[in-house]
């Protein structure tokens, strides 16, 4: 049987900030999350838009908010997305100084009745994060480096990918791993292969001359 692909297209490549809800009005019907980029020029060099801008998508669109926060200690804006409407809200593993304070922010997180996702850089092993598997719906694989638009996919990730979802299997647990980074139709089918559920699609969704036929090459379709 085939795999139930989820698309998941990021808000990153867009200019202005005035076209994202349009966007997010055109992909509502095509793709099963907007992926929101919030980066704060600490976590990393790039700066974009906070939380009145999910709550302006969420107010004018109907798709599901993935909202993706690459922020020094994004404890302290847990709520603040979550109001304005984010459906899964993912927090960064190397964000948080104090790893101590990472399982209350995940509970607080589950608390609010919102999704959790847990992300991890291409540098962070999976062992770092195992026993988190058990308490998250997502872990987000980075298979670039977190905060510029346009990279190269790493083949190397694809071995996490396989880890995880070894871990995910031999453990019976149902989190979501979801990829995020220079996936496009050639590495997708490879990607898929390793365990991955969810692809975050960048410019090749955004760039494409034909955006639903991107989309299916995305889904193998």
């Amino acid at each position: 049987m085939k795999k139930n692909i989820a698309i998941s297209v990021s808000t990153d490549p867009i200019p202005n900030y005035s076209d994202i809800i349009d966007y997010a009005k055109y992909m509502q019907t095509r793709v099963e999350f907007l992926h929101c980029d919030v980066m704060d020029g600490k976590f990393v060099e790039k700066v974009t838009y906070d939380a009145s801008l999910i709550k302006n998508i969420n107010l004018n669109s109907l798709i599901m908010l993935d909202v993706h926060l690459m922020v020094d200690e994004p404890a302290y804006y847990i709520d603040d997305y979550i109001n304005a409407g984010a459906n899964i809200l993912t927090i960064h593993y190397e964000a948080f100084k104090n790893k101590e304070k990472l399982p209350e922010a995940i509970h607080h997180i589950k608390e609010r009745n919102t999704l959790v996702g847990l992300s991890i850089k291409p540098a962070t092993s999976f062992k770092e994060i195992r026993t988190f598997a058990y308490t998250v719906d997502v872990i987000l694989v980075m298979s670039v480096e977190p905060g510029l638009s346009g990279q190269k996919f790493m083949p190397e990730i694809l071995d996490k990918i396989a880890e995880i979802n070894k871990f995910r299997e031999e453990n019976n647990l149902r989190f979501k791993i979801e990829v995020d980074g220079g996936v496009n139709a050639t590495n997708a089918k490879s990607i898929i292969d390793a365990g991955a559920d969810i692809l975050v699609s960048g410019m090749y969704v955004y760039g494409a001359k034909n955006r639903d036929v991107a989309i299916e090459e995305l889904r193998g379709n």
